[in-house]
């Protein structure tokens, strides 16, 4: 299957991140999220790619070229003019000729298994399959809502809370078929959520929700841009070059023959700690390796756990223990 990649937009309110890049040039760990997207359609495949730029088309065309050093095969359609989502795809109709062909944002982040999003449109073959996502704030976004079946019922644009019927929002991931687009007009601004979609929901075309796993995030703000640079460098982002931290020294070795230790389980052990060592200070504890406490009968030493979020409590008297972890346990409610 073929792809058309939009990346026409300036996004205006990311400016404040990106100056005068486009849009898809914003990087994601280092690399431009439209060359993300291309990551994403060649790991599923799909390598015969058109992209459709308008705003400052001229780091895109010099950093992409004909897609070879990205694995892929790109042409390129510069709008003069802007045309809307449904308008510029369609001055490509040279390139899918016929078939029926994907559509992806190239200035959005997203991981989703698009081999399934396929086979799931050519098992059905509506007049369009669009790749729908939960979301709990839907508002910047365009609803659908779907039967049980995931045939789509209707589409609701950038909704007020009280018609809100769905938390499914359109990604603007899409797989259309040649008579879907018949209907957009030539040369015209023309929208495939505002004015293609309930056209052919108007027309009685089948259109077919698909909801996807995985992860999607528009980066149009710039709030927006670094939850998803920090949800690539946690993983919730699945990226092929993530880097890796060294994990974190854990070490806790066993108890001493003889003596006791009772394990404290709670939510924050270094904040659990402070209140610990506050209390402790005045007593002469010594803080070099941990709290250590003695009182010439028995020894008490309070660490954190490194494994879980617990604190240790050790010592060679077993009431003592006892008396301290219940102490420890007091500090962590």
């Amino acid at each position: 299957m073929k792809a058309i990649v939009l990346a026409g937009g300036e996004g205006k309110r990311l400016k404040a991140v990106t100056g005068d890049l486009p849009k898809p040039m914003a990087p994601i760990l280092g690399k431009p999220v439209m060359e993300r997207i291309l990551e994403l359609l060649r790991a599923h495949g799909i390598t015969d790619i058109c992209a459709t730029v308008k705003y400052n088309p001229g780091p895109i065309l010099d950093h992409f070229g004909d897609g070879s050093a990205f694995g892929v095969r790109l042409t390129w359609s510069v709008e003069t003019e802007a045309l809307g989502t449904a308008g510029g795809v369609a001055n490509c109709r040279d390139f899918w000729n016929g078939e029926d062909f994907l559509v992806i944002s190239g200035d959005a982040a997203c991981d989703f298994d698009l081999t399934r999003f396929v086979r799931d449109h050519e098992a059905h073959r509506p007049a369009a399959s669009i790749a729908l996502y939960p979301h709990p704030e839907p508002l910047r976004y365009g609803l659908a809502l779907t039967d049980r079946t995931g045939r789509i019922l209707r589409f609701t644009e950038k909704p007020a809370w009280e018609q809100v019927l769905t938390n499914l929002i359109n990604t603007g991931i899409y797989i259309l078929s040649p008579r879907a687009m018949d209907r957009v007009p030539r040369g015209i601004p023309y929208d495939f959520g505002k004015e293609l979609f309930p056209a052919l929901l108007d027309g009685g075309e089948e259109l077919r929700g698909i909801i996807m796993d995985g992860y999607w995030c528009d980066i149009g703000t710039p709030r927006a841009y670094y939850q998803c640079c920090l949800d690539a460098l946690d993983g919730r982002y699945a990226i092929p070059d993530r880097p890796e931290e060294p994990p974190l020294p854990r070490y806790d070795p066993p108890a001493a023959p003889g003596r006791q230790q009772r394990r404290v389980l709670c939510r924050d052990r270094a904040g659990v700690m402070r209140a610990v060592s506050s209390a402790m200070l005045e007593l002469g504890a010594d803080f070099s390796d941990g709290v250590v406490f003695g009182d010439g009968t028995a020894t008490v030493r309070i660490h954190p756990d490194s494994r879980e979020s617990a604190i240790l409590v050790e010592s060679d008297d077993s009431a003592a223990a006892d008396a301290f972890a219940a102490f420890v346990e007091k500090q962590s409610t």
